[in-house]
């Protein structure tokens, strides 16, 4: 297998989805620990392994499409293992004065900010990774008692319909430590052209890029 050193589109925009449509897709499963690298050695639900090597600081996303031939009427999709997330609706804000609207917001951006959880914000809700125990987050939550709002935890992959590739990307890119990856580990070969060549992975498996 070629080594992969780009991400093609995501799946989860239409454009991709119609592409997609009648393909046989092999999901590429990975955790949000190991989706945090930019090289490693991945296989996906029919055994094809794929070599991935991104530019520095690059990292998948959940649906991204790390391979695609329309003529073979294949592609390969990363599915990442989402963690939960802390939604927090503020549509109740919108009847309120905009003296109200301003003061619960800030107050809602102090009490995430003072906990550095990183967030994304989509129309009125608020989404938040869960980075810590569901209990310390309720337990901040409910400590602030911001009047105006609720929330509640929903599972990773009901939420990302919602959201844009690169607002995914943000949402989940904070992957905790806790989780190990069991997927293959691999260094890449560079050359003076700045080009990854080729890799090992640590049980001494070389690939070559076909450039």
């Amino acid at each position: 297998m070629e080594i992969i050193t780009e991400v093609i589109g995501n799946a989860h925009s239409p454009e991709w989805t119609a592409k997609l449509d009648g393909l046989h897709v092999e999901n590429v499963f990975l955790d949000q620990w190991t989706a945090q690298k930019s090289r490693f050695l991945a296989k996906g639900d029919h055994n094809t392994e794929y070599p991935i090597a991104l530019k520095r600081g690059t990292r998948v996303a959940d649906g991204d499409i790390i391979y695609f031939n329309p003529e073979d009427g294949k592609a390969a999709v990363i599915r990442l293992d989402l963690s939960n997330v802390l939604v927090i609706d503020m549509s109740a804000l919108e009847s309120k004065p905009s003296a109200d609207i301003i003061r619960i917001s800030v107050e809602l951006g102090h009490a995430i900010g003072n906990q550095h959880w990183p967030a994304v914000v989509k129309g009125t809700k608020v989404y938040v990774p869960l980075t810590v125990d569901k209990k310390v987050m309720l337990s901040v939550m409910e400590t602030h008692n911001i009047e105006g709002i609720t929330y509640s935890f929903q599972p990773g992959n009901e939420v990302i319909p919602f959201l844009a590739p690169h607002e995914v990307r943000r949402l989940f890119g904070g992957a905790s430590h806790e989780s190990h990856s069991h997927e293959g580990h691999f260094h890449a070969d560079h050359h003076h052209d700045g080009h990854v060549h080729g890799m090992h992975t640590h049980d001494g498996v070389h690939y070559h890029s076909h450039d």
